[in-house]
């Protein structure tokens, strides 16, 4: 990076089963964002929004729903990002590109998704179409189904992941208790998580439904800031040390799903631009859209070696009071998951908590962050590394 570039103000809506409209979420995301940075909205030089759709919704067509936050915006330029369950993260790489390239030196960032009135069959048809489409195999593929894939090639690899993966659904439903934007406020208990049941199905084994993220509207959004321009100013900022970018191929019969060389790529190269390694890390928010993708996740990020991410559990290390938390949000699992939200989520959640001001969720003296948003089965992979600003 060639310009140092901050995060100075978050907004972030409720997720979970909302009345509210997509234009509704948008603009309460990006009203909070905005008058949380004290930034004037005649200042933003340019909008991106983060925004799935697949025909989840009728606005094909969304970002400019953007300028109904504030009279001021009428004109400023807004583009759409779309990479799938990463559309999020798209965005925000779009911000910062635009301010590296001196077209920009304030950003807008929005992700939002409405999901939740549709059926969850529609839902799971119009997610599907995020895999690879040409090869009749996969593309009749749920992801439910890819996921238990990468469950099933785990254990014929190294060993049975299906008790870490219970314990990584129970992890994530404590650690949603303490965030009030959450969806579930449910904790689910290990033992819950580990037994197929009654409440506890089997969706595609062997993921139980315990195992699977959920279907979630919600908007999220922060403004992003040159050094020169109004982070000089803002009265909480925190640096974007490192943003990387690693796509795959989409077939998954050109890759070893479970070696997740994509977000290992993208992560070890976050650490490598940021100056920093894992150890460094006070947390990281990561995409656990099924809880096979979490445990993978550890591996990629470096807590443990390949085949042996269940450690970085038995150690305790991505428990809240561990070395290195893992979505003490209560990541997708609990949280929600609003496909084009997520990647933001994420940064407005490291944001927060590197300026004290993640309530209950707060980990005390956090300098280093990991923000890991991933888009389809490991192809769309973005590792944002967020730095405090203690000056």
């Amino acid at each position: 990076m060639t310009r140092d570039i901050y995060i100075t103000g978050s907004g972030h809506t409720r997720f979970g089963r909302l009345q509210s409209s997509l234009e509704a979420l948008i603009v309460e995301a990006a009203r909070e964002a905005i008058e949380e940075a004290q930034i004037p909205p005649a200042d933003i030089d340019a909008v991106f929004l983060g925004h799935f759709n697949s025909g989840l919704v009728p606005d094909g067509f969304a970002s400019s729903l953007i300028l109904q936050t504030f009279p001021e915006l009428r004109f400023t330029p807004a583009s759409r990002c779309e990479n799938a369950c990463a559309s999020g993260a798209a965005a925000i790489h779009a911000g910062i590109n635009a301010i590296h390239a001196g077209v920009a030196r304030n950003v807008l960032v929005v992700g939002a998704e409405k999901m939740t009135h549709r059926a969850t069959p529609d839902v799971t048809a119009a997610l599907a179409g995020a895999g690879y489409q040409n090869d009749a195999a996969e593309a009749a593929l749920s992801f439910p189904q890819v996921f238990a894939i990468a469950a099933q090639q785990y254990g014929a690899q190294y060993s049975d992941p299906l008790d870490a993966m219970a314990r990584i659904a129970a992890k994530n439903h404590e650690n949603a208790m303490k965030n009030p934007l959450a969806q579930m406020h449910k904790p689910l208990a290990y033992d819950f998580c580990q037994q197929v049941s009654d409440k506890n199905p089997l969706i595609a084994p062997p993921l139980r439904l315990s195992d699977c993220s959920l279907v979630t509207d919600g908007a999220a959004a922060i403004v992003l800031s040159a050094s020169d321009a109004h982070a000089g100013r803002a009265s909480a900022r925190v640096r974007i040390a490192a943003a990387e970018h690693v796509s795959d191929y989409l077939p998954m019969s050109r890759r070893d799903f479970v070696a997740f060389e994509g977000p290992e790529r993208a992560i070890r190269s976050a650490f490598q631009s940021a100056g920093i390694t894992v150890s460094d890390l006070d947390f990281a928010e990561v995409h656990d859209c099924f809880t096979p993708a979490e445990l993978l996740i550890y591996e990629a990020m470096g807590l443990a070696p390949k085949g042996e991410g269940a450690r970085a559990l038995e150690e305790g290390t991505v428990f809240a009071d561990g070395r290195t938390p893992v979505n003490l949000s209560g990541g997708l699992k609990a949280k929600g998951h609003p496909v084009g939200a997520t990647g933001v989520s994420m940064h407005v959640l490291g944001f927060r908590q590197l300026t004290g001001r993640a309530g209950e969720m707060q980990r005390r003296g956090a300098e280093w962050g990991l923000a890991f948003n991933m888009g389809g089965a490991a192809v769309a992979n973005y590792a944002t590394i967020l730095q405090a600003d203690r000056a």
